[in-house]
């Protein structure tokens, strides 16, 4: 993960925006400044993991804060746009080094209910998002410095998505891919095509030269790294929900793809990890960090009757 070129910083309510891309996740992760101070912003880091050894590291990571200690930044949040599958947050290692109050949308609650059963949490594991800080609702401002922004409730991929409107910037999660990208899945439990289609007009109501910044991007056809659009463009080209596409045509074309995909291959160590806020669950006895693999936990062949 390095950093990308960021736009040239310009006064009034455009903050500058460095972006750091992690290859094996294809993930991107953003430091937004506010234009009148030295405060800024960390949204959806990436802590890595190797996942046929166990091993964890944090390159990502110390390139994001190295970045900011450099540029002599204030860290005030660590932004969540969701739960991720795909990835593991690092938020609570930068946050012992930097500081800052690591945040997400209030419907985390629904996401630990759902999936604290799947992998057996301890008996003491809060389902209510208190290892977060903050937990924010539609309409909350976030204050980045002198720059106010707003959390919007954008759920359909996962109940607990946000997406985070600061200055002229908009960070999506995975609502919204590049327009030749499309759009994020609704198959995951508490997922909802319909939701996803409402909560993407919300976006796109914005105003149509508001920059939109994605979480993901899987280079289509090959090509060359992209992570900023606009409004006016997923309008335009969006593949999936350009200007014209009824929510029903959404929906079916939605509902049949979601059927041809695989799970997210860190799917199980990140959910696991990131309903605690990017905290591991308690060591046992002897001091040793264990994820848990739940067999079938997504569905598959009755295996009970091999159960010894």
């Amino acid at each position: 993960m390095k950093p990308l070129a960021a736009p040239a910083r310009e006064a009034g309510s455009r903050p500058e925006v460095t972006t750091f891309f992690d290859e094996p996740t294809n993930t991107l992760s953003y430091v937004v400044r506010d234009p009148a101070s030295n405060a800024c912003a960390i949204i959806d880091s990436v802590m890595n993991l190797d996942y046929p050894s166990g091993t964890i590291s944090f390159t990502g990571a110390d390139q994001i804060i190295a970045f900011i200690a450099d540029n002599k930044l204030k860290l005030e949040w660590i932004l969540e746009t969701h739960v991720h599958a795909d990835h593991l947050s690092a938020a609570p290692y930068i946050q012992r080094r930097l500081g800052g109050k690591i945040a997400i949308g209030f419907n985390i609650a629904v996401v630990q209910e759902t999936f604290a059963p799947v992998f057996s949490a301890e008996p003491g594991f809060a389902r209510d998002g208190s290892q977060f800080d903050v937990l924010l609702r539609d309409g909350d401002t976030i204050q980045v410095g002198q720059m106010a922004g707003t959390a919007m409730h954008t759920p359909g991929h996962t109940p607990a998505c946000m997406t985070y409107v600061l200055g002229d910037a908009v960070f999506v999660g995975d609502t919204l891919f590049m327009p030749d990208g499309g759009t994020a899945r609704a198959d995951f439990p508490g997922g909802d095509a319909h939701v996803l289609y409402q909560s993407i007009q919300r976006i796109l109501s914005l105003p149509q030269e508001m920059r939109i910044f994605v979480c993901h991007d899987y280079l289509p056809g090959g090509r060359e790294l992209e992570y900023e659009t606009t409004v006016a463009a997923e309008l335009q080209s969006n593949i999936h929900v350009h200007r014209g596409i009824s929510e029903s045509a959404f929906v079916a074309m939605r509902t049949a793809r979601d059927r041809t995909l695989g799970m997210p291959a860190l799917i199980l160590p990140s959910l696991q990890v990131n309903m605690r806020a990017g905290h591991f669950p308690p060591a046992d006895a002897s001091g040793r960090i264990f994820l848990k693999l739940p067999l079938n936990a997504f569905g598959g062949t009755d295996i009970s009757s091999l159960a010894s």
